[in-house]
């Protein structure tokens, strides 16, 4: 998995690729974690490159979600290929985040 980061104003914005799966699962946890940290207002996650999330890529989004509710840090996905998407749909992970296509409804969501 690749990640990078990018600020503007009270929106920061997460750019993945690749695969968030057992291996990579850490290094997403690792910058969820300084985000909170950090108390990020407002956090995208751009999964337009992501080819697969498994279990433990999930787990450590929903682990963000209950370290940022304390500071009411809100967090929106967009840009899910139909694979990514059907996982969360599966889960029924869309209750829980702001599932969007464009990075602009994402921004509105969050």
């Amino acid at each position: 998995m690749e990640l990078t980061k990018s600020s503007e104003g009270e929106v920061t914005t997460l750019k993945l690729a690749g695969e968030i799966d057992l291996h990579a699962s850490p290094s997403l946890r690792s910058e969820l974690q300084t985000c909170a940290r950090d108390k990020v207002p407002r956090l995208l996650l751009d999964f337009t490159d992501v080819e697969y999330i498994d279990s433990s890529g999930l787990a450590t989004l929903i682990e963000y979600l209950r370290a940022a509710g304390p500071h009411g840090g809100k967090i929106a996905l967009f840009g899910l290929q139909e694979k990514v998407r059907t996982i969360f749909d599966l889960v029924r992970l869309g209750e829980l985040f702001s599932i969007t296509e464009t990075r602009d409804q994402a921004l509105a969501s969050a």
